[in-house]
């Protein structure tokens, strides 16, 4: 355990932010999830559901650091194409 008021402080804000971002990335993987069943499933009208709030979290992980901007970009554009695939 740290002795200095100051490391005692940053430990405290590294557990808070470690919470924070496991839970993001946890919403990240939830929401994947019901995307990529949506198109397994062949459920247009689910996928787009799915898919449009996939990239918010996206958006809100990328906008907070948890994620890199272009991680979400990638990962948004991956699953257009899937999405765009299920259209045709």
């Amino acid at each position: 355990m740290p002795q200095i008021k100051s490391a005692k402080k940053r430990l405290l804000q590294n557990e808070r932010s470690a919470k924070r971002n496991s839970a993001a990335k946890s919403r990240i993987r939830s929401s994947r999830k019901k995307f990529l069943a949506a198109v397994e499933a062949k459920d247009l009208d689910q996928a787009k559901v799915s898919y449009a709030t996939f990239c918010s979290t996206l958006d809100k992980a990328a906008k907070t650091g948890v994620i890199k901007k272009n991680t979400a970009i990638r990962n948004k554009t991956r699953g257009a194409e899937k999405l765009r695939g299920l259209e045709a």
